[in-house]
């Protein structure tokens, strides 16, 4: 046993899983059900939604999932935020920061692992300060981008490019890991050895 109760096994199964994703309520149903299915894969699975602590969108959805599977949800969320009462309810634990860079910084220390659901400019942004961070070797936390109804194609085509015109190196130091279904990203997750924090 470990000093926290638990053995050895599931101190290295349990992860914080941070989700980025979109906040947008009028996106296709289909991408809220991705999203519901994931917080519920989650919680199900033991493990503990880490994400921005906000209502709207997949943000809602994935939230939901987890908190309807009694699973431990963590939330990250700038004041102004706080302000427009866009606080999720799911949340068990709550960080309250200044700006949005600062969620970025925390989300990333707090995370075990990433999942990049579709999304826009904020998402796109946290994806790629996990990513830049990660070539830099700030850390070595995996990054999986889930390419469902192929919504990040065209990004894996500008990945690809970039690498082929030696932009990125073709050994690359950290890169992401790009799955198109669930499936194959939960089977990523379950492989994973990691020690969380």
């Amino acid at each position: 046993m470990t000093g926290n109760g638990r053995t050895d096994l599931s101190f290295i199964l349990y992860m914080k899983i941070c989700v980025y994703c979109s906040a947008n309520n009028s996106i296709p149903v289909q991408y809220k059900e991705l999203a519901r299915t994931l917080g519920h894969w989650i919680a199900s699975n033991g493990h503990t939604l880490l994400f921005g602590g906000a209502t709207g969108g997949l943000m809602s959805e994935v939230s939901e999932g987890a908190a309807a599977c009694g699973g431990a949800v963590v939330g990250v969320v700038p004041k102004r935020i706080l302000a427009a009462g866009r606080k999720s309810d799911c949340v068990t634990e709550l960080h309250v920061v200044d700006t949005m860079n600062e969620r970025k910084a925390l989300m990333k220390l707090l995370a075990d692992v990433f999942v990049v659901l579709p999304g826009s400019y904020g998402t796109l942004d946290e994806l790629f300060d996990v990513v830049a961070s990660g070539t830099v070797g700030e850390h070595k936390k995996p990054l999986i981008i889930l390419n469902y109804n192929h919504f990040y194609d065209k990004l894996s085509e500008q990945i690809g490019r970039m690498r082929a015109e030696a932009f990125i190196p073709q050994e690359e130091s950290y890169k992401p890991q790009i799955f198109n279904d669930m499936k194959s990203c939960t089977e990523f997750l379950k492989s994973l050895n990691i020690n969380p924090k």
